[in-house]
C-alpha cells in the first residue's frame, strides 16, 4: 500500500542523515544471545551487512529454541506494541503528513490483536500401509522485506508477527518518508522480544535507507526471502531477484451498486471504506459504478453522509488540476482530508465533510488513476452488465479487491468470478476485508502479484515433508 508505483529509488533513495533513537535494549535472558553483535541499539544498525548478520545470529537462536518461545515472543509483542499503538498512530500523521489518527490508531490496534500466530502453522499428516508422513512448516531462515510510508509501523508489526511466528529473523528496509515511525516500530519491537526471554535483533533496519543499501539485503546470499510492500516497481525488483519473493502490490479497488442493493447503508459503507484513513489503504473504494435508476438516491444518501458533490464542471477541472499531476496522483494531496483539498479550490466546507465525490466518465483520470486520496468519482451504468465490465476494466486486471453492493445471487456471484480479485467484499465498506468489522484476520500485506493474497505467518514458512517408511501406521 504504498504511494509511489514506479520506481524502487522512491521507496528507498532518500538517505537519512540522523535518526533520533530512543530506549535502551533490555537485559537478554537467552544465555547464548551474547553472541550477538551489541552495536546496534533496538535493532537499529548503520550497516545494512551487520543488521544481516546480527538478524542471521537471531534468527538460528529461535530456531533452535522451542516453539513455546516464539508463542512468548508474539505475547509479549502483542501486549508491548498495544501500549504504543497511540503513539505510533501520532507519529506517522506527524511524519508522513498523510492519513487519519483515529483510523491509524484503529489500525495498530487490529493488526496487534488480530494479525495470527502459531495456530497458523498446522501440520498435515499421511498414514497407511507405507508407513507415516508430515508435512510441516519451517522458516526461510532471514527475510528483507521492503515498507511503505502509507502503513509503515502497521506493516512492520504484521510483518514482524508473521515472520517471527514462522521462525524467521526479518531486515526492513523502510519508506525514508516514514523513516522515524519505523525505526521506532522497530526499536519497540525488538524491545519486546527481549522482554519475553528472546535474542536481540530478530527484527532489524538501518539508519540510512538507501538504494544501495536495499540492493545489499536484495542481493545478500543470507537474505532467503524478499517481502515487498509497494507498488509495481518494488514488486519487480524482489521478483526479479532470483529469490523466493512475495509482492504487495497496488489496487484501484472499484464499488459497483445495483439497483437491488440497500441504497441507504451501501451510500454509508461507501463513504466510510473511501474516507478510511483518507483512502491510503490499496483496498479502499477508488471509483464507483452504479446502475442508473439508482444513481441518483445513491449520490443523495452520500451527502447525508458526509461526501461532498461537486456539481458543475469547473469545480471538477479545478480539482483535477490540483490533486493530478503528468498523468498521476499528486503526492501533496496524497492521504489529505477532504476539507483541506476542496478549500484548495476554493470551497469551503466542515469537519463532517469526508469524500469529495463526482459524476465522470470511466474515462476521466480520478476513475483510471489510483489517487490514494478522498476523492471518489461515480460512473452512471445502464445494467449490471455494463457495470461489471467497466470494474473489471478500471481495475486493471491488478487482481486486487474489489466491492459490489447488491442483493441479487446471480449478480454476486458473476461479478466475483469475472473480477478475480485476491479481496472481493459484498455489502460492506471495503476495510472489512482486512478483518476490520468483517471476519477473519489482518495484514498490510496483501499479495496479489505472487499470489500468496492476503498474508500470514504460513505465507512466511517452507513446506517441508518427513517419510518415515513402514512405521508409526495405526491400523
Amino acid at each position: 500500500m504504498t504511494i509511489e508505483k514506479n520506481k524502487l529509488d522512491e521507496l528507498v533513495g532518500m538517505i537519512m542523515q540522523e535518526m533520533t533513537k530512543t530506549g535502551l535494549v533490555q537485559n537478554n535472558t537467552c544465555s547464548t544471545c551474547d553472541t550477538v553483535s551489541s552495536s546496534s541499539k533496538n535493532g537499529i544498525y548503520s550497516s545494512m551487512d551487520e543488521a544481516i548478520k546480527n538478524a542471521k545470529i537471531a534468527q538460528r537462536i529461535l530456531f533452535d529454541s522451542k516453539l513455546e518461545l516464539r508463542a512468548k515472543i508474539i505475547k509479549s509483542i502483542r501486549e508491548e506494541l498495544i501500549k504504543h499503538a497511540e503513539e505510533l498512530a501520532r507519529l506517522g500523521v506527524e511524519e508522513t503528513k498523510m492519513g487519519r489518527f483515529e483510523h491509524k490508531l484503529l489500525k495498530h490496534q487490529i493488526t496487534i490483536e488480530k494479525t495470527p500466530g502459531l495456530e497458523d502453522l498446522r501440520p498435515y499428516a499421511f498414514s497407511g500401509d507405507d508407513g507415516l508422513t508430515v508435512l510441516e512448516l519451517s522458516p526461510y531462515g532471514v527475510i528483507g522485506a521492503i515498507t511503505p510510508s502509507t502503513n509503515p509501523s502497521e506493516t512492520i508489526i504484521n510483518n514482524s508477527i508473521g515472520m517471527i511466528t514462522a521462525g524467521n529473523a526479518v531486515v526492513f528496509a523502510p519508506h525514508p518518508g516514514a523513516k522515524k515511525t519505523s525505526i521506532r516500530a522497530v526499536e519497540l519491537v525488538n524491545q519486546a522480544v527481549v522482554k519475553a526471554g528472546g535474542p536481540k535483533d530478530l527484527v532489524v533496519t538501518i539508519d540510512n535507507p538507501s538504494l544501495e543499501n536495499t540492493n545489499i539485503m536484495i542481493n545478500h546470499p543470507d537474505i532467503k526471502m524478499l517481502v515487498a510492500t509497494g507498488g509495481p516497481g518494488v514488486v519487480k525488483s524482489v521478483m526479479s531477484s532470483g529469490k523466493k519473493a512475495i509482492g504487495a502490490g497496488a489496487g484501484n479497488p472499484p464499488c459497483l451498486v445495483d439497483e437491488t442493493a440497500n441504497i441507504e447503508k451501501a451510500a454509508k459503507d461507501i463513504v466510510d471504506g473511501c474516507s478510511f484513513d483518507n483512502n491510503l489503504p490499496c483496498t479502499a473504494e477508488k471509483e464507483v459504478v452504479v446502475v442508473d435508476s439508482v444513481a441518483d438516491f445513491l449520490i443523495f444518501e452520500m451527502q447525508k453522509n458526509g461526501a461532498y458533490l461537486l456539481k458543475n464542471k469547473e469545480d471538477i477541472k479545478k480539482l483535477e488540476e490540483i490533486v493530478v499531476k503528468n498523468g498521476a496522483a499528486n503526492r501533496d494531496y496524497v492521504g489529505k482530508d477532504a476539507k483541506y483539498i476542496l478549500s484548495k479550490i476554493g470551497i469551503n466546507v466542515g469537519d463532517e465533510i469526508r469524500v469529495i465525490i463526482a459524476e465522470t466518465n470511466k474515462d476521466h483520470l480520478f476513475a483510471v488513476e489510483e489517487l490514494l486520496m478522498p476523492v471518489l468519482p461515480i460512473i452512471r451504468v445502464k445494467n449490471t452488465d455494463e457495470g461489471i465490465a467497466i470494474c473489471k476494466d478500471l481495475e486493471h486486471g491488478l487482481r486486487h479487491t474489489a466491492i459490489i453492493h447488491s442483493k441479487n445471487i446471480d449478480v454476486l456471484s458473476k461479478y466475483a468470478k469475472e473480477m478475480e480479485t485476491t479481496i472481493l467484499v459484498k455489502n460492506g465498506p471495503s476495510y472489512s476485508g482486512i478483518g476490520v468489522g468483517g471476519e477473519g484476520y489482518n495484514t498490510f500485506t496483501i499479495a496479489g502479484p505472487t499470489g500468496e493474497g492476503l498474508t500470514s505467518a504460513k505465507s512466511f514458512a517452507r513446506n517441508r515433508r518427513c517419510v518415515l517408511v513402514g512405521g508409526f501406521a495405526i491400523k
